[in-house]
């Protein structure tokens, strides 16, 4: 309840807890004052929000502390604002948050890279609330996960406790050529390039003094001339026949976990890429029709013919699986690729990879598509398995999917593995 009055201080004294809102009148209209249940006396603001359309109301001062006079020219005030179109309370709320920026600026000696890599994932890459609005961060869902990911694996591991001041650019240099060493040449990339704009963000909002240089920029520079390559490498690896009768007699027993053994199984018996194996839901999987659906990296769609070994597999694995085949045993939803090539990486540096010339899971895929030629597998067959669209006129004119002669094929090599094994087990 709120009662309609021309206030006056003897109204406002005279009230008790519990008792209903006082409300002002003519020119002050809007202008309230509620009684706390311990007795305080607080003034208010209540209007309609000119940004959001919706019911606000806004604390101006406690009372007497806040006098009613001064309350009133409080009002004013804010009645301005709201003619220009502005939000008293928004404002107010953006002044609060500048405040709080601004009151982060911390001593540069104690600013750490976590806390340089924090500021810039929270207030630039992921998306916030502010004054009950969603404001969107930088990046989409996924991409914001990903940032946070690339920069805590690596950037934040080795260099998190370290003074963002005292960071060099040796320092960055030897960190991404360890992440290169290991292989992970995207990885490499995908850190200096985010820890770089990380250094940025806070230079920009004066985290640093004028003086202040982004060493991440000048490891990055660095590299480049030094011809450091951060992108992925044109692989040319191939696991001959020897080499995969070892990698499937080594495979079961080795200490990639159940869920990555049956993704590196599955792709050799499809020549998918391991990401799509990653995706694959029971859902897109017809075993009566010995096909899988399958949507590619680049949008387009295609159906992967299943060999009656990957059929026998996923009837097995359906047993004991839920939504997913190829499900996380963490989270039970869809494995992360990634977890594959890091698993690869971790047992290469314990020394329990497989003992053959250096090989990653999507070197896998290209042995399919080499195995296939050995057998005989006409071209176009062999690029339609791996989901290969054709270019010029030749992709534009010939729209025929080769699903028959794929199932042909795949089965073909399927066979052959089986065969290798029986050979090797002689």
């Amino acid at each position: 309840m709120t009662k309609k009055a021309q206030l006056n201080s003897n109204s406002i004294s005279a009230m008790k807890p519990g008792c209903a809102d006082l409300a002002d009148s003519g020119e002050n209209r809007g202008l309230r004052v509620s009684c706390a249940a311990a007795g305080a006396k607080s003034f208010y603001y209540r209007y309609t929000s000119p940004v959001t359309g919706k019911l606000v109301q806004m604390h101006i001062g406690r009372f007497p502390e806040t006098t009613l006079a001064k309350a009133r020219v409080r009002l004013g005030e804010l009645k301005q604002l709201r003619k220009m179109g502005r939000c008293p309370a928004s404002d107010q709320k953006a002044s609060k948050q500048e405040g709080r920026l601004a009151s982060q600026t911390i001593e540069l000696k104690s600013y750490s890279v976590k806390q340089m890599i924090d500021f810039y994932l929270e207030y630039y890459i992921e998306g916030r609330q502010v004054d009950g609005r969603v404001i969107g961060g930088a990046r989409k869902e996924k991409g914001q996960k990903e940032v946070r990911r690339t920069l805590y694996s690596d950037a934040v591991r080795v260099l998190g406790d370290r003074q963002a001041v005292e960071v060099t650019r040796k320092d960055i240099v030897k960190m991404i050529i360890e992440i290169v060493d290991r292989g992970a040449n995207v990885q490499a990339g995908n850190v200096v390039r985010e820890l770089s704009a990380a250094y940025e963000f806070s230079i920009g909002l004066e985290k640093f003094d004028d003086t202040f240089a982004n060493p991440a920029l000048q490891a990055k520079n660095s590299l480049r001339r030094a011809k450091v390559r951060l992108t992925s490498q044109k692989g040319k690896r191939v696991l001959n026949d020897s080499e995969l009768v070892q990698f499937l007699t080594w495979l079961p027993g080795s200490v990639f976990t159940p869920t990555q053994k049956n993704i590196l199984r599955f792709t050799l018996w499809t020549g998918c890429r391991t990401g799509e194996v990653c995706d694959a839901r029971w859902a897109d999987i017809d075993l009566e029709k010995r096909y899988w659906h399958v949507k590619t990296k680049t949008e387009t769609e295609r159906y992967v013919q299943l060999p009656t070994q990957a059929v026998d597999f996923l009837k097995q694995l359906k047993l004991i699986t839920g939504d997913f085949p190829f499900p996380s045993q963490k989270t039970g939803i869809q494995i992360q690729q990634k977890s594959i090539t890091e698993q690869a990486w971790k047992l290469r540096e314990t020394k329990r990879m497989l003992d053959i010339a250096h090989w990653s899971p999507h070197d896998l895929r290209r042995t399919v598509r080499t195995g296939l030629s050995r057998l005989g597998c006409p071209s176009e067959v062999g690029e339609a398995i791996l989901g290969h669209s054709r270019k010029g006129i030749e992709g534009t004119y010939d729209l025929h999917k080769y699903e028959a002669e794929c199932r042909v094929w795949l089965q073909k090599w399927a066979d052959h593995i089986d065969d290798l094994i029986k050979l090797a087990g002689r």
